[in-house]
């Protein structure tokens, strides 16, 4: 039989609240999305019947295709349906609406004809996102949570979307300490685009939620300073008061407060400061501010911290944060500390290579220390060294394994069997280097410990690693070196992978000004040189590099007044096969005091000059022993000095020539892991400089009866310097920047002096303390030592505060003590900007002669400084100093401080 539904009668309606209804109703006077509450179709007693779907259309789409969604509903031409009372309406209703893309979908029967029905899906899409706004934020805010929130032009709006958001934002603000911010979200309709809306997130940060108080029940073995000092996401606020706050503990406790006076307390520093605590609190450098995914990583971090004191079974009972009666959050923790156990007897098998008392020593551990299986496992195998690991590895067993077993608790004490698989002995096959776009691969080959043919080994490779670095060429966070095993024939490929920095130097200034002429500063450096491919032009960029040579020039002028050129060439690899460094150097200078001075009309300059000539040509060779980190470098150096109406000494010296030809001796040892910013590691130096002792070879003669000219025509004199410097750092690096502090300690001393008391000592070659060691340059040829927050002072009395310019008569000291202490911490460690901070005290004097030394009589100064290591123009620093003895009753601090600069160098 025949029948006709006309499209405004039948419709099957998806509305979806709590569940999926359908029904069928009159389009004109019931909106499909309205309320439709059953099935209540106007057919009389129709039976259900089963039907081909003849024709299937899809109206209110604006930006979907049509063919795709029929396809996504499920439902096909050709299909076999049944209605009335079918179920395949409300599955294709269901499987259209799970896409999130609609705000309504309707099915409708447009006729049913010769056992066929045609079908129209009637669908209301979601607006898509126009824009997105944050109100109330910073913009560099709303830029990081654009890229959170993951918000992209053209989406469909829908309230996972919104919902997402808001969580995203929600989080974003309570790691920045602002747990109760709101986040209301309104859509504003675009009238400018078709179903496009504007969303705009409004957020009320409020206050920052800061840690009040947290409290610890249950630790009868362990302080709360030391689990508070473990949580270092979650710190309690700073705080001074007369009335502490009696804030509720919402964690069950049946501990009884100890008596602070009956049980000595006051004994106790720690126990002193929990009972201030309420009182007094002070936290300088940490944050208060709650964070949850880190008090989340705290908690683990108090138990990790009870594993490693013995009790390997504690937990956390439970946990709570509470909002607190001053606006902040309070924390309270409960405990379960279980027993304290102890390691028992520690026994070995498997072991072929090492006895079972050598790997005892190694391991550390004896019966009856505090059970610690993390102390354990990096006293087996550990990155750090000084472990069982290490001690075979570094003879080839890369395959090596330790198992720790535990084969018996005795009551609170723990054995265990270590059962050691030590494999074969591994041997390099082959070495491979990537990365060195700039470099020739012998330079960096050369530098490796780990060579083809010989057996693996751990300390080999740590220390290639440092000799890469410590050339200076590339990024020293960026050094790869990885271990490939061939297990199959029992060797070791090694890939090493380095990042190429720049590292060459510019020095630029220029001025002019009238009489005095031009002045400025050119000066390059070239720290990876290529003498060898000097005329191959095709390798000039804009000089031939990669050979690790290094070349520098420099020319400065200061006008009229000084002017000096100077020249290096240094080849650190001499005959390419041992580690000779072989360097050459030249520099000339002219300096006239008088200069400025004559252009005021108060001195002539045309008959003044200081003139200095000097070459220097050295050998370093590397030493076997008492290990390969020492360097012994032989010198020859000659300078000449030229004085002409020079009034600067009175020893009556203003007028002559003299030659200083000397021989400079000088034992190194360096193990700092990089240059720039060493971690680790020291630097010693020991040198001797001694010119011939002509006095003893005509014993009988007075020089001090001659002329100064005479005397200083051929000086002599002996001098010697000790330097050292360790850096130690005080925490691990955290992270994956390799960032930590860093304490750098040093001492220096120098001592120049004759061979023969009938000779006077030249003034060439002295010592000259305080300044910067920028503006008081080595223009008497003297070693300068600097000393952050003095001028350049010329008694050895701390108190003398002399600060006005060099006395006439100034001959410098023979005798100098310097002694520093640094805290270094980096901002960034990338090659093209390393940059760290740091604070220092320092102390450093210097003395007239051997009856004016006391080591103990110093200059004390403390400051901050920075320091900005750029790869084209080499350091930038400042330091800002305060000089103790500076010091004046009724001034300042600002009258005893001093802000120095400093520019391609670290002055001594």
């Amino acid at each position: 039989m025949k029948k006709l539904f006309p499209k405004s009668l039948l419709a099957i309606v998806l509305c979806c609240s709590a569940g999926i209804r359908v029904s069928a109703q009159v389009r004109d006077t019931i909106p499909a999305a309205d309320q439709p509450v059953g099935l209540n179709l106007p057919l009389g007693n129709a039976q259900p019947q089963q039907y081909e779907i003849a024709d299937i259309t899809v109206s209110g789409t604006q930006y979907l295709d049509k063919s795709l969604l029929i396809s996504l509903s499920g439902l096909n031409v050709g299909d076999k349906v049944v209605y009335p009372g079918g179920d395949q309406f409300a599955k294709a209703i269901q499987a259209l609406w799970g896409q999130h893309l609609f705000a309504n979908v309707a099915i409708y029967v447009l006729k049913v004809e010769d056992g066929k029905i045609w079908l129209e899906i009637e669908l209301v899409e979601r607006p898509r996102l126009n824009n997105f706004i944050f109100r109330g934020v910073k913009k560099s805010d709303a830029e990081e949570l654009t890229k959170k929130a993951s918000l992209r032009k053209g989406s469909v709006v829908t309230e996972a979307m919104k919902q997402n958001a808001i969580g995203i934002i929600s989080k974003f603000y309570a790691d920045k300490g602002y747990r109760n911010a709101t986040v209301t979200v309104t859509e504003r309709t675009d009238t400018a685009q078709v179903n496009a809306t504007d969303v705009v997130f409004t957020v009320i940060k409020g206050g920052k939620v800061k840690v009040n108080d947290i409290y610890i029940v249950g630790n009868e073995n362990i302080s709360d300073s030391k689990i508070k000092k473990k949580m270092k996401g979650t710190k309690e606020h700073s705080r001074f008061t007369i009335h502490p706050d009696s804030e509720p503990v919402w964690v069950d406790s049946l501990e009884q407060p100890e008596n602070y006076w009956s049980t000595f307390g006051f004994l106790y520093p720690s126990r002193t400061m929990e009972a201030l605590d309420p009182y007094f609190r002070f936290k300088l450098f940490s944050s208060a501010k709650f964070n949850e995914g880190k008090y989340t990583e705290d908690k683990e971090k108090v138990i990790a911290y009870y594993n490693t004191q013995g009790f390997r079974d504690a937990v956390l009972v439970r946990d709570t944060t509470y909002k607190s009666r001053n606006g902040g959050v309070n924390v309270s923790l409960q405990v379960s500390e279980g027993k304290k156990y102890y390691f028992g007897n520690i026994t070995w098998k498997g072991n072929s290579r090492y006895t079972d008392s050598l790997l005892g020593r190694v391991l550390g551990i004896k019966p009856g220390d505090v059970y610690n299986q993390e102390i354990l496992q990096k006293r087996l195998l550990s990155s750090e060294g000084g472990d069982v690991g290490g001690l075979y590895m570094d003879y080839g067993y890369l395959f090596f394994r330790a198992d720790p077993v535990e084969i018996g608790i005795r009551g609170d004490t723990i054995d265990y069997e270590v059962r050691i698989s030590e494999g074969p002995q591994a041997t390099i096959k082959e070495v491979r280097i990537a990365g060195n776009e700039k470099t020739n691969e012998h330079v960096i080959r050369r530098e490796l410990r780990t060579l083809p043919g010989e057996k693996f080994s751990r300390t080999d490779l740590i220390r290639s690693n440092r000799e890469i670095a410590n050339l200076g060429f590339f990024n020293p966070e960026k050094i790869g070196m990885v271990p490939v095993p061939n297990i199959q024939d029992g060797t070791v490929d090694i890939d090493y992978t380095v990042e190429e920095k720049a590292n060459d130097q510019l020095e630029l200034s220029a001025g002019w000004g009238g009489y005095i002429g031009l002045t400025g500063t050119l000066g390059v450096t070239f720290n990876n040189f290529s003498l060898r491919n000097i005329f191959n032009k095709q390798t000039w960029d804009p000089l031939p590099s990669g050979d690790g040579q290094k070349l520098s020039v420099r020319v400065s002028s200061n006008g009229k007044a000084y002017r000096s050129y100077n020249f290096s060439f240094t080849e650190p690899w001499l005959g390419g096969k041992k580690r000779n460094q072989f360097s050459v150097s030249f520099y000339n200078s002219y300096q006239n005091p008088y200069a400025y001075a004559a252009l005021y009309g108060t001195a002539s300059s045309s008959n003044a000059y200081f003139k200095v000539l000097g070459a220097s040509v050295s050998l370093g060779k590397q030493l076997k022993w008492p290990d390969d980190y020492f360097t012994l470098i032989y010198s020859v150096n000659y300078q000449q000095y030229k004085l002409k109406n020079y009034d600067y000494f009175n020893i009556g010296f203003s007028n002559g020539t003299s030659n200083n030809v000397n021989l400079k001796l000088t034992l190194s040892r360096s193990s700092v892991d990089q240059q720039i910013f060493p971690r680790n590691g020291s630097n010693f130096l020991l040198s001797g400089q001694f010119t011939p002792p002509y006095s003893v070879f005509n014993p009988s003669k007075d020089y001090k009866l001659e002329s100064v000219s005479n005397q200083f025509n051929f000086i002599e004199y002996q001098k010697y310097r000790f330097n050292a410097e360790w850096y130690v750092p005080l925490s691990r690096p955290h992270g994956t920047d390799n960032k930590t502090f860093v304490l750098k300690v040093a001492a220096k001393f120098g001592y120049i002096g004759r061979y023969d008391n009938r000779t006077t000592l030249s003034p060439f070659g002295r010592f000259e303390l305080g300044g910067d060691g920028l503006s008081n340059f080595a223009i008497y040829d003297r070693d300068i030592i600097s000393q952050r927050g003095y001028p350049v002072y010329y008694t050895s009395d701390p108190k003398s505060n002399v600060e006005n310019s060099q006395p006439r008569g100034y001959e410098g000291f023979t005798i100098f003590n310097k002694y520093i202490m640094e805290l270094r911490y980096p901002f960034s460690l990338n090659p093209s900007s390393t940059i760290f901070g740091l604070a220092f005290l320092e102390a450093a004097n210097g003395y007239r002669d051997v009856q004016d030394y006391n080591p103990f009589r110093l200059r004390r100064s403390a400051g901050l400084g920075m320091r900005f290591y750029l790869p084209m123009f080499g350091l930038l620093g400042f330091d800002y100093g305060i000089g103790f003895d500076r010091l004046k009753t009724g001034s300042g601090l600002k009258d005893a401080a001093k802000f120095t600069f400093m520019l391609g160098f670290e002055p001594e």
